[in-house]
């Protein structure tokens, strides 16, 4: 590694460790997460004339209208998922890929879908370039993914106007195999001018047998259901 490559790595890490911090004192308490957070070099995951900015707590676009998730937002879905080693996670919406990259690297089995053609070409090589072991898929995330369905988590990364009923039927159903609890879906709900966060744990194998919990507010961009582009 050259020396102005040295410079840079240590600049990041310090600015990584700054943001750490900054998250504690937002009140990000999951150790778990922070550490995780602290690992994940974001800089990789954001276009890179806005690489200066990589460590601020801002989303910023990457590109086709969407944006890489403000660091906070990240810590914050990812606490409300506790996820624990070897879980399997689904995310909707994989973006820049950063989020997968901080489920990584706490442990957990990650399943991906993304519906821009390019932006999932484009996260697919940084992940694999990083050595990210996350399965990705080109399609519609609403819908999930059937094939490596329960999860012990889900996530979405944009807003959704209401809950789509096959992430439901997708959660792990509580004490299916051991005597942890239901799978949770960690969603933004709403429309253009603000989303609540909502977690929703499955409760029982029944079609109402799910926990739903409101968090704070927070402005996603949409989720958008159908068919995926290209």
């Amino acid at each position: 590694m050259s020396s102005s490559n040295r410079r840079e790595a240590r600049k990041f890490r310090r600015q990584r460790k700054q943001l750490v911090e900054h998250l504690r004192d937002r009140g990000i308490s999951s150790e778990r997460v922070l550490r995780a957070i602290g690992r994940v070099p974001r800089h990789r995951f954001v276009e890179p004339a806005l690489r200066g900015r990589a460590y601020e707590d801002e989303a910023l676009p990457i590109g086709l209208n969407q944006t890489i998730s403000q660091p906070f937002t990240v810590a914050y879905q990812t606490s409300l998922l506790d996820v624990e080693d070897n879980d399997r996670i689904l995310e909707v919406g994989t973006g820049s890929g950063y989020q997968a990259a901080v489920l990584c690297e706490m442990g957990a089995r990650v399943f991906s879908v993304e519906r821009h053609r390019e932006l999932f070409t484009r996260t697919r090589r940084i992940l694999d370039e990083l050595g990210y072991d996350v399965r990705t898929r080109h399609g519609d995330g609403t819908r999930g993914w059937v094939a490596f369905a329960p999860y012990h988590g889900i996530v979405v990364t944009a807003a959704a106007a209401e809950i789509p009923s096959p992430l439901l039927q997708q959660l792990r159903e509580p004490g299916a195999g051991d005597a942890r609890r239901g799978g949770r879906l960690v969603i933004p709900v709403g429309g253009p001018g603000g989303q609540t966060m909502n977690r929703i744990t499955r409760t029982g194998a029944g079609p109402q047998d799910y926990q739903q919990e409101e968090f704070h507010t927070f402005r996603f961009v949409p989720l958008v259901e159908g068919e995926a582009d290209g």
